[in-house]
């Protein structure tokens, strides 16, 4: 079961500066985190994309967010995006922390620091010092590379290099409709206040779906929800007396199942995009 998460690029327009953009960035990373999201998409949104802080930003925070702690400043460096990275809240995420115990079966990600003589390598995976490993047949690796490394000991170290996909949150840009296509991307919900009202019945549906297929959710901007984004009149969304699931006109909606608001009786005119993921993922990340 695979779950993504579709954030648009004028996630950050109505902040102030770079730092609290920044720190906006770091809570959908952390409601991500909190609900063992995969994949967390950045969608393009040109009209309402003001590009104060630079051409991929909130990707490129997001990127920096879901590296392990110990492997940042060698993947990143110094860049301008980052300058206020200090106020993001840690993710903690256990993909990334590994196993507290020397138990078996602990994977980390690593970077390859050194490729040496007769398929060994050097690798950075939060350890005191590199460790030299032995690259597994059929697996070519370079210097730079990131990789998953699984420790079964860490006194005296043991490990292992893998060839596995790289655990915990990945970061990705692309367009909507190409995300919404994806043959992993289970029901397609569109989050917003004018879709159907989550109840109690409504949930008890969607466990069912979303469990077995996973599913994607798609979320608006700042004062700029998903029918403004995608140029649709908020009428032409199927309400709850209309008790249809078939979204809007297909020339309109780039492919969504059910388009669904999460905070159906909400006390303020509106619901940030990263409160936005808390309210919504929250739910529907139960299980029958």
């Amino acid at each position: 079961m695979t779950v993504s998460v579709l954030v648009p690029s004028s996630l950050t327009r109505e902040a102030e500066d770079k730092r609290e953009a920044t720190r906006k960035i770091g809570y959908v990373a952390r409601a991500a985190t909190i609900f063992r999201v995969d994949r967390l998409v950045v969608y393009p949104d040109r009209d309402g994309d003001t590009g104060r802080f630079g051409d991929g930003f909130v990707s490129t925070v997001l990127r920096y967010a879901a590296t392990p702690p110990y492997l940042r400043n060698e993947v990143w460096g110094m860049r301008d995006e980052l300058e206020y990275v200090g106020v993001l809240p840690p993710l903690r995420a256990t993909s990334q922390t590994g196993s507290e115990s020397n138990g078996s079966g602990s994977s980390r990600q690593g970077i390859v620091t050194e490729v040496g003589p007769e398929g060994r390598v050097r690798v950075n995976c939060g350890l005191q010092h590199p460790i030299s490993l032995n690259t597994p047949p059929d697996m070519e690796v370079s210097e730079g590379e990131r990789v998953t490394v699984r420790i079964s000991s860490r006194r005296p170290v043991r490990a292992k290099l893998v060839d596995e996909p790289l655990s915990g949150l990945s970061v990705e840009r692309t367009d909507l409709s190409t995300a919404l296509g994806r043959e992993d991307a289970g029901v397609r919900i569109a989050a917003s206040r004018f879709g159907e009202h989550l109840t109690v019945g409504r949930l008890e549906t969607l466990a069912g779906r979303t469990e077995g297929d996973g599913m994607t959710v798609a979320f608006g901007a700042p004062e700029r929800g998903l029918p403004d984004i995608l140029g649709i009149e908020a009428s032409a969304i199927p309400s709850d007396d209309e008790g249809g699931d078939d979204g809007v006109e297909p020339t309109a909606d780039p492919g969504f199942d059910l388009w669904l608001n999460t905070v159906p009786d909400q006390g303020s005119e509106v619901v940030r995009t990263e409160e936005a993921l808390f309210a919504t993922l929250a739910p529907l990340s139960l299980r029958e």
